[in-house]
């Protein structure tokens, strides 16, 4: 598969194949990816809670919101959600910047589950107190992002955005699309 292939392939996945498990060894591998990316500084500040346990999964699951512009879904309903979790954790005994980290982290972690055959979603919208009290996580560490992975369940369509609205849909069948701007939008010429 060709980096285009694999980045168009790479979509936000919100449904899943609940009992098709993802293995500790394969959760390490995506983290593995996300070690081996680029450090600012070369600080290396991100640390990693993996999940693949169906009790843990549930208790973070229940940490999360899903979809924001999908108004009346609430989200993957039982035997849909994900089978596996990474959640992202900054350092800040080593640094409180850690917008680059945790993006190149995150793609470079989700292009891998992509590559896998897993679905990913990158969720921004955790209670962090919450599941900072559920997973004993000490306050040192701000949780940055979770990552919900699994087999994917859904069809996943990118169109080119319409009348600039950018809202993400389903249709009828639960096809979910993705408004993308058009190239020409991006370059901006000063």
């Amino acid at each position: 598969m060709t980096l285009l292939e694999l980045v168009t392939k790479t979509r936000s996945c919100r449904r899943f194949y609940e009992k098709e498990p993802i293995s500790l060894d394969q959760l390490k591998e995506l983290i593995d990816l996300a070690r081996l990316a680029p450090s600012v500084g070369n600080l290396q500040p991100l640390k990693y809670i993996i999940s693949h346990n169906p009790g843990k999964n549930s208790g973070i699951f229940s940490c999360l919101g899903w979809a924001g512009y999908l108004t009346d879904w609430p989200g993957p309903v039982e035997g849909e959600r994900p089978a596996g979790y990474i959640i992202i954790l900054g350092d800040t005994a080593l640094t409180r910047d850690f917008d680059c980290e945790c993006g190149t982290a995150a793609q470079s972690m989700v292009l891998g589950a992509t590559e896998m055959g897993f679905g990913s979603c990158m969720i921004g919208n955790i209670d962090k107190n919450r599941i900072g009290a559920l997973l004993k996580i000490p306050t040192r560490y701000d949780v940055l992002l979770v990552i919900a992975l699994g087999k994917p369940k859904e069809e996943i369509v990118l169109e080119e955005a319409k009348d600039d609205s950018i809202k993400y849909w389903r249709d009828d069948k639960q096809v979910h699309h993705v408004p993308k701007r058009p190239l020409s939008e991006l370059i901006f010429e000063p």
